[in-house]
Order: structure tokens, then sequence, then C-alpha cells
């Protein structure tokens, strides 16, 4: 699954005037039965909720206050994320007749028209608060606290990225929790501006429309929602026309071939480099070293000793953690049976959380039949030293060196794919012949790799 968490705020998304509908909380159980988990991210302080929400217990965390407080319902576990104001400051507001005021384990709120007073006071103290509007609410909390820095320490906590959670709001406070989100939705009843910034929106309002973002996610894992997810697409580079050429981050499988000396590893190089810069985290398999210096990324392994698998298992405990697993310690004959032992259990990592997000594979170790996992880039001198199954779900290929155009026949002839029809080529530095097997009449283009940064 791509979709692994799902953070949904509560008034106005989930509940309906402060009530979750028993509809809706079925969802939820649905939901948590296909093993993905939700997450509630609300502006509410704790004890209201507890008051209102009889389904907490349904939420593997609870981000209350806008962020500023975490709670676990499985525990009753709470921690502060950030300090409350100082209670003269809360006096003071009311001196300036400030009310009603409630006060959180770490919020300070009130309501519309008195945030020129909040504002005011604020300045007059010489505070570092921030304040947050929510349809009349006028949140008061310290600088740099909102939804998204809530949720990220309780995917922090849960092992996993935000590239694997999708967020849904429907009010201003709800802009950085949508932000965070792989992918973020409002409800039918969401205001103007959060449906302008939203991926896409739901037909349903409130409850309803959670009910049917839930059910997209059972039936494809939003799978058929892509068109609309592009906010994330990797570039990848420009085509002879100067337009750009963008891969998406989930579902890609990518081979890249050329003989020895053609660019093959500054090239996949490049492609980690994008992936690294938004965040999405690789493993690369790395059988003669090249790998080592991979920005971003931990290697294991040297020439001296190669890695364990429980050291590399450990290494992608930390959600935000890329590594190169440096094979050359182990004699060519090994390296085989090396890949075989730890594929299940990367495969399990990444159904599990989702991550890493990519595997990389430079050299002729291939997937084992029935074990084709998606976002996976394939590095082999010639398509032929792959398997046909290993071969059979790549979506790009990518053709480097001198003869990029006989790489296409070559995996034509391996995956027994119609050659497509090609003109002569002569590849500069920096191009590959880039083609898309699984796009009927696709012809293959000349691509211009974006160039790293680094």
């Amino acid at each position: 699954m791509r979709y692994l968490a799902l953070c949904c705020d509560y008034d106005g998304t989930l509940a309906t005037e402060g009530q979750v509908f028993p509809e809706t909380a079925a969802a939820l159980e649905r939901l948590i039965a296909s093993g993905r988990r939700p997450v509630l991210v609300t502006g509410r302080e704790l004890d209201q909720l507890q008051t209102v929400c009889p389904y907490l217990d349904l939420f593997e965390y609870v981000v209350a206050e806008n962020g500023a407080l975490l709670y676990e319902p499985s525990t009753r576990k709470e921690t502060r994320l950030a300090q409350r104001p100082p209670d003269s400051f809360v006096a003071a507001l009311r001196a300036r007749g400030v009310g009603p005021i409630s006060v959180g384990r770490v919020i300070v709120a009130t309501w519309e028209p008195h945030e020129t007073e909040v504002l005011e006071t604020i300045k007059e103290r010489g505070l570092e608060l921030q304040v947050i509007f929510n349809k009349g609410a006028v949140m008061i909390l310290p600088a740099g606290v909102n939804k998204a820095t809530g949720l990220a320490h309780a995917l922090k906590r849960m092992g996993l990225s935000p590239h694997n959670a999708v967020g849904v709001g429907d009010a201003e406070n709800d802009h950085a929790l949508l932000a965070l989100c792989e992918c973020g939705i409002a409800v039918a009843n969401a205001l103007p501006t959060l449906k302008e910034a939203a991926d896409f929106v739901t037909t349903g309002a409130r409850g309803a429309g959670v009910t049917e973002l839930i059910s997209a996610l059972l039936h494809d894992d939003l799978a058929s929602h892509e068109p609309e997810l592009t906010r994330h697409h990797i570039l990848l580079g420009m085509d002879s026309d100067e337009r750009e050429v963008r891969i998406r981050p989930y579902g890609e499988n990518v081979l890249l071939t050329g003989t020895a000396g053609s660019g093959k590893s500054a090239l996949a190089a490049t492609l980690l480099e994008g992936l690294c810069e938004a965040g999405y985290t690789f493993c690369v398999v790395d059988p003669d070293g090249y790998y080592e210096t991979l920005a971003g990324a931990v290697s294991l392994g040297a020439s001296t000793r190669p890695p364990s698998v429980e050291e590399i298992l450990k290494l992608f405990r930390s959600p935000d953690q890329s590594g190169v697993i440096n094979l050359s310690g182990l004699q060519v004959t090994e390296r085989r049976s090396f890949f075989a032992k730890l594929l299940p259990h990367l495969t399990e990592l990444r159904e599990r959380t989702g991550r890493p997000h990519w595997l990389v594979i430079d050299s002729e170790q291939a997937p084992a039949e029935g074990q084709q996992t998606p976002s996976v880039l394939q590095i082999t001198a010639r398509p032929s030293l792959l398997e046909p199954s290993a071969l059979a779900e790549v979506n790009l290929l990518l053709a480097t060196g001198n003869s990029p155009q006989q790489m296409i026949r070559e995996f034509c002839q391996m995956t027994a794919t119609p050659t497509p029809g090609m003109d002569p080529v002569s590849l500069h530095t920096g191009e590959v012949l880039a083609w898309r097997p699984q796009v009927r009449n696709a012809a293959p283009f000349r691509l211009r790799i974006k160039p790293r940064t680094r």
C-alpha cells in the first residue's frame, strides 16, 4: 500500500456539529481492518474532545490543540509538544475584556472579534506567539506550532513518513495538515481557499466525505486519483522540445540500461538526488561500492566486510532514512544469494511501512518470481542479463551509451513486446533514450537528465 495513515480533522470534517455519526465510525473500522492507521488532528482541547467523541480509541494518535499536544488513546499518555504561554499573558487578555478564554495544556483560545486585542497584547509583552484562525476561533500558540508539526511527531512515533499519509480537512488551520501529507483532501463543505489548495475535493460533506475517502482508499489506494496527485512528481529532465519529463514518486518501475562507461551510475545518482530532495527514501543494492558517497544516504558494508540483514533493517527503522547496501565485501557468487535473503525482509518492511520508498538494484539481481514490488530502479549493462520476470513490470526504460536502440530491441525480445519504430540517434553526455513500453504506440524520445546540484 502507498497510503498507510489517514490524518483527519475533527470539527466540520469527521464530525457534524461536534458529533461523529455511527456510519463514519464504521468506515474508520473498515479502514483499520485494511491495515491502515487513523490519526485525529484537531484544534480542540483534549478534555473537550473526550467529552464529545466516544470514538477516540479508534485512533492510534490524537494530535490536539492544533499541534501542541500528542495523545495516545491506547495508553492514555499525553505529550506536550510546546510550552504554554505564560499565565500573565492570559491575565492581560482578561484585563482587556477578552472573553470567553479557554486555556488548554498549551493552547490559549478565544473568539473573534478579539483578535485585535490578542495581537496587541502579544506585541506589548514581547512574546513569540502566533495567532491561528479557525472559523471564528482565535487560537494562540507558540510560534511554529501547527497541525503539521504535531502530525509529524505522531507519524515519526508510528514509523511512517508523511509521504505515506492522507490528510483531510475543512478550515483555515488545515492548510499545513494538507501540505504535509502526500495527498491533501478537502471535504465538500471546506472553505474555498482550502479547496483550491487540496489535491481533490470529496463530493460528500463532513463525515460523508470522510466515508467517501475511506471507500476510495479501500478500492484502489487512490490510484484512480493519480492524475490529480501531480504536485509530488519528480522532475527527471527535459525532452528535445524542452518539455519537462516527470515520474511518479510511487508505482514507477524503471530500467536503466547501457554498456559499461555509459554513465549509468551518474544518471542513477541524479535520479536519487531528486528523490532525496523531495523527501523520499531509497535503498540501493550496490554490488561494487559505486554509491558509497551518495548524498542523503548512509552506507552499510565495505570491501572488507559485508553488511548483515539485521543492521540493514535497523537502519530503515527511521522513517526518513535512505541507505546504500555495499556488497563489495562478498564474492560475486555470494551476492545473488544475499539479495535473495534480503529481499523478502525489504518487501515486508515496504508493505508494513511504505518505506524505503524506492528500491534500487545496480546488479544482475532481480526480484524473485512473485515478488515484484513497486517503485524500483534496476540498473544493468544489458536487459538480457535480467530475468524476464524482472522486466515484466518495467514502465519506463532509459537507455544510455552508443547503442540505445539495441537496448530497447533487446528488452522487447526479452518481454515479447512489439519493437517501436526508432530513428538513428546519437546521445550526448547526460542524455538517454527514454521509452514507455506499457503506453500504446509510445515512441522512444531523447531525454536530457536534470543535472545534479551537488
